[in-house]
């Protein structure tokens, strides 16, 4: 789908610059960037604010789009469907998921987003999960970030998936991602996946503290309290 607005959500993902840059280059076009707001909920409805067009792309900041992804493929949302996401490669377990893919949303529906979801972009009335695969969400750019990705990722998915998966297909993610080696800090990710589940398990009937996971500074001091010995990120 092209003619739409491209939007880039980055926080402090250190190949943001580089990912944006690629982004333009397969798009053919500006690519808009909204970077360096939380929580996450209030970062996206501003995203919404930043396009001119009912429907836009949205991509993660750490999301690495395929030189030879088919825009044209991809048509437009259906009347009643919010959001599409398309698939990305895990970078260190090789997942291929909605995890970090690149989405295709509805303007008026992330304007008018509801609270009260563990998953922010849960809260959408009709999601729709698209089996092309996009790029690869190269989160693996820092210990903490591997570490960051694991944890949220994870806990969520322990937690129960908001978007109706399967138990099973939910479990045999969270092993794959507890399991995660061989990539660039992969023992971060794995790390931060099993503390995702304990943290799942400490907060399931604490819906405020559950919030910690959409805070970065709390995600931040909670990674630094276990790696005290590595340089701040």
């Amino acid at each position: 789908m092209t003619g739409i607005d491209i939007v880039l959500l980055s926080y402090d993902e250190p190949l943001a610059g580089e990912l944006h840059t690629r982004l333009e280059r397969v798009f053919g076009r500006r690519v808009k960037r909204l970077h360096g707001v939380a929580p996450m909920r209030r970062a996206l409805k501003m995203t919404a604010e930043l396009v001119d067009t009912e429907q836009y792309w949205l991509a993660d900041g750490d999301f690495e789009i395929n030189l030879d992804f088919d825009l044209d493929a991809m048509p437009p949302l259906p009347d009643g469907v919010s959001m599409a996401v398309l698939q990305a490669v895990n970078a260190i377990n090789g997942l291929v998921a909605g995890y970090g893919g690149l989405k295709l949303m509805r303007t008026a529906a992330i304007r008018d987003m509801r609270e009260g979801t563990r998953d922010v972009l849960a809260a959408l009335d009709h999601v729709d999960f698209i089996p092309v695969i996009a790029g690869v969400t190269r989160f693996n750019q820092t210990p903490f970030h591997t570490w960051r990705a694991g944890f949220r990722e994870v806990a969520m998915l322990a937690h129960g998936s908001e978007y109706g998966m399967d138990r099973d297909y939910a479990q045999f993610q969270i092993d794959r991602w507890c399991n995660s080696a061989g990539a660039t800090y992969a023992s971060f990710g794995a790390a931060g996946a099993i503390a995702g589940v304990a943290f799942a398990q400490a907060t399931a009937q604490d819906p405020d503290q559950w919030q910690c996971i959409n805070d970065p500074s709390w995600l931040h001091r909670e990674f630094t309290s276990r790696y005290p010995n590595l340089m701040p990120v």
